[in-house]
């Protein structure tokens, strides 16, 4: 067997996990159902960069249920569940990964993947395509495309078609309605605040709980937090992004101003030095500090390690740095995403929607392979609608149709008041 996970021994529990995503996934399991006997996907060979989770183990099986050759590593080095990974490799999935990799290691992980000289690329967070196009530039002009399914990951894309220096398209996954209104907002905000309990058990109730970042993940976080009872104070850097943040009810104001007032704080940005040493000196005695942004560089980590005399782990994912100036910092997580260094990531019930999307987006690229422009695409209207239609539908929901008559009315430009 082809990989290298943690501990093989853990596979059967990984796979009871798995068929637990599995029963709370209908419309993946659907698509499933649909496509294993025509086997649209049959020779592609698709080359993944995602978090290894219980939901992700559940597209993995699915692509190759429907004839792809699937290789896998995890995309971030805090978020590998070794039973999962363990599980798949005892399925003979062809997988790197393993929870708390080195740098030197994840990216050791992301060539094994292209030594298989991938047609499509799954990716989550861009890592794996950038490697593609800065290191193996011949097998990614043999790329049919790709699919990309976080917010970092779409913008470094745009910025790289934009230079001209995107090699093979790539479906921006993220920017769906079905994905980033739901996925990003009611699955980072859940699981955010799942790791953040998870590594402290505090309450959260009267606490002052900084957002740095009010885009979906961000507005998540605030929702959840605000839902648990604390007093949320978001930052940011878009003015309408501000006043959305405002109008739906919380504070809003500049890091620098609320430094000193938080107890929580988690940055959901994308950018890096979201948080620096002056923030961190500022900040109470016992401030609890975490990322969900797909990076670790929003919280300037060297800087409190140069402001602090000692660093001491107090609970799983939960380390305690002492300042120079007397007071103490909890950091999360390594300052990685916290909903999956700390906890499971997504609930399957959101992941569903996302990775039907991707699913969708393997078979649309492999079927378009020879006419598919070299640039960020997006998802289609009716894709987006019909996945929604599905998860409503497996929800037991129904909803109202248009008539005829309301359809021409839409579409009229002769109707007046």
């Amino acid at each position: 067997m082809q990989g290298k996970v943690k501990d093989t021994t853990l596979a059967e529990q990984g796979r009871k996990k798995i068929k637990w995503a599995e029963d709370h996934m209908p419309v993946l399991m659907s698509l499933r159902e649909k496509y294993k006997d025509s086997k649209p996907l049959k020779g592609a060979r698709i080359s993944g960069c995602l978090h290894v989770t219980k939901e992700t183990a559940v597209l993995i099986e699915t692509l190759r249920a429907v004839g792809a050759q699937v290789a896998w590593s995890g995309c971030n080095p805090l978020s590998t569940q070794n039973d999962v990974a363990a599980a798949l490799y005892e399925n003979d999935v062809p997988i790197w990964a393993w929870y708390g990799m080195n740098t030197e290691e994840f990216y050791w992980a992301i060539e094994k993947t292209i030594e298989q000289k991938p047609t499509m690329t799954l990716d989550d967070g861009a890592d794996l395509i950038f490697t593609l196009h800065n290191k193996y530039p011949d097998i990614a002009k043999q790329v049919y495309g790709g699919s990309e399914e976080t917010t970092t990951g779409v913008h470094r894309l745009r910025a790289m078609a934009k230079d001209n220096a995107l090699l093979y398209p790539v479906i921006a996954v993220n920017d769906a309605e079905t994905k980033w209104d739901f996925d990003n907002i009611y699955g980072t905000g859940q699981s955010s605040i799942d790791g953040i309990l998870r590594a402290t058990n505090i309450l959260l109730a009267g606490k002052n709980f900084i957002v740095a970042g009010y885009g979906h993940c961000g507005k998540g976080a605030a929702m959840r937090a605000h839902g648990q009872g604390a007093n949320v104070i978001v930052t940011e850097v878009k003015p309408t992004a501000a006043l959305k943040a405002k109008l739906d009810g919380y504070r809003v104001m500049k890091m620098d101003e609320a430094a000193p007032l938080g107890d929580v704080f988690i940055t959901a940005t994308g950018m890096k030095d979201v948080i620096v040493k002056r923030h961190f000196r500022n900040m109470k005695d016992g401030a609890i500090v975490c990322n969900t942004g797909h990076y670790d560089c929003e919280l300037n980590l060297n800087d409190l390690k140069n402001i602090s005399t000692g660093r001491e782990e107090i609970r799983d994912n939960c380390a305690k740095y002492n300042l120079r100036n007397g007071k103490h910092i909890y950091l999360l997580g390594e300052g990685r995403l916290v909903n999956l260094a700390a906890a499971e990531g997504h609930p399957s019930e959101v992941m569903d929607m996302s990775f039907a999307n991707q699913f969708m987006s393997m078979m649309h690229v492999y079927k378009e392979k020879d006419s598919l422009e070299t640039r960020i695409h997006d998802i289609t209207e009716e894709q987006d609608q019909e996945i929604a239609r599905l998860k409503l539908q497996t929800m037991g929901l129904s909803i109202d149709k248009l008539t005829k008559e309301q359809l021409a009315y839409r579409d009229s430009y002769n109707e007046g008041t």
